[in-house]
């Protein structure tokens, strides 16, 4: 029973397939392989839809659809002309479209077997390592501040979640890029005032308000900037990175302390110890 067993577009009977599943004769791993053929069918369409999404291929698709749906309404209804011509069109509606999306179809091919494979059926490289490569992108841009003497403050976010900083800014979502983050922080742009804020490996927002620490201990040569950046490390145990303006000069904040005078190199193993290696036990110290 099970290899008689077809779904034709314009004869679909649902009872069919419940008999088919409840039936004696079909072993319970051909219900089974049949079950799991239908969620993959399913799981391709899902991500063919995802990656067509917004492009003319998805328009196109939609009106594939409709007519997919017309062919079976018109099938269960008996509509024989009608029927058969849309069943005719389908069948060589396949050729149209290689035709059509051929440079679609031949940058799919090339991604097999590559990286892009993996976004593909959504796997992703793990979040540490993304991490990793996001503290090298930051601080790609902080050097290319520092080097410019354009001012920059930047968040990282950790345990403790600061969605009200985010909301004093403009959302961004944006992936992670030392050309971004320079391009942000470039005086007279839009965004240019204010802290970007990283979360979840992203850009979660720019031109974020800072709490700011005035207390009478902090040096009176720190300027906005770098106070912003203690009262944030203060109120939450982010890790706020500072370039100076005036000097150039990079700088982190923790723990409402600010450690001044930093290289990219050292900025980089500082990141990658305080939001990577760090331990429980050792948490409130700068390495």
């Amino acid at each position: 029973m099970f290899n008689n067993f077809y779904l034709d577009l314009t004869k679909v009977n649902f009872n069919d397939i419940l008999n088919f599943l409840k039936a004696s004769t079909v072993s319970p791993i051909k219900t089974i392989l049949f079950i799991l053929d239908i969620a993959i069918v399913l799981f391709l369409a899902y991500k063919l839809i995802q990656i067509v999404k917004g492009t003319r291929a998805g328009q196109l698709l939609k009106g594939i659809a409709l007519l997919i749906l017309i062919t079976f309404i018109s099938g269960w209804l008996g509509l024989t002309i009608l029927n058969y011509i849309l069943t005719y069109f389908m069948t060589y509606g396949v050729i149209i479209l290689i035709v059509v999306f051929q440079p679609e179809l031949r940058r799919a091919l090339e991604q097999l077997g590559t990286s892009k494979l993996r976004k593909f059926f959504g796997i992703n490289v793990s979040f540490e390592t993304k991490l990793k490569e996001n503290i090298y992108k930051i601080a790609i841009a902080v050097e290319e501040l520092s080097r410019k003497q354009i001012g920059g403050l930047i968040v990282l976010e950790r345990d403790i979640k600061v969605e009200d900083i985010i909301n004093t800014g403009v959302l961004m979502n944006a992936e992670i890029s030392p050309q971004l983050i320079v391009n942000i922080f470039t005086p007279k742009t839009p965004l240019h005032d204010g802290a970007i804020i990283i979360s979840d490996n992203k850009i979660a927002a720019v031109a974020c308000m800072l709490p700011l620490a005035d207390d009478k201990s902090i040096a009176k040569d720190l300027g906005t900037r770098h106070r912003s950046a203690i009262g944030m490390s203060r109120e939450s145990d982010s890790i706020v990175v500072v370039v100076s303006e005036e000097t150039g000069k990079i700088s982190i904040a923790r723990d409402g302390r600010l450690y001044r005078d930093l290289t990219e190199d050292n900025l980089r193993k500082i990141l990658i110890k305080n939001l990577i290696e760090e331990k429980p036990e050792t948490r409130g110290r700068i390495k």
